[in-house]
């Protein structure tokens, strides 16, 4: 698969324009997921020196991508269309927000071997860390919503 990653508040806490401490066990799942064969890409709101940031730091980790913020190595994007061509997209922005990174690896790994669409697999992930965490606006809502009747 085609992966594209997100840096800030995926692979680092959100502390951008700096680099934010660690997310636990991000750089060591996603080198898990290169040694798996997955193609790995960059894909943040980080452009320049603060891109080449970035991609320094997950370097010094021992984590190299395909590319960063574009398709291919080569590409140009000033001639690219801006959209990625990518199988998955792993960000903390997602609905619900990031999961755990052991729960990222074994939908992967379900979904590699059509146990299950990854979609089902997040969806009960997500279900399951609801319950762990605090509620956000959109589980209060949703809550309301089932109470209510709509």
């Amino acid at each position: 698969m085609i992966i594209a990653v997100d840096f800030d508040g995926t692979i680092v806490e959100h502390e951008y324009p700096r680099i934010g401490a660690p997310v636990p066990f991000a750089i060591e799942t996603l080198l898990r997921l290169q040694r798996d064969g997955h193609v790995l890409i960059l894909w943040t709101v980080r452009e320049g020196d603060l891109l080449q940031e970035a991609i320094d730091y997950c370097t010094s980790k021992g984590l190299t991508f395909y590319a960063a913020n574009k398709n291919h190595p080569e590409e140009d994007r000033s001639k690219a269309a801006r959209k990625l061509t990518s199988d998955l997209f792993i960000d903390d922005r997602n609905v619900g927000g990031l999961p755990d990174w052991g729960v990222i690896y074994n939908a992967v790994k379900a979904a590699e071997r059509g146990e299950y669409s990854f979609d089902q697999i997040m969806m009960s992930a997500g279900e399951n860390q609801q319950r762990k965490r605090k509620k956000n606006f959109f589980i209060r809502l949703g809550e309301m919503f089932e109470r209510d009747g709509y």
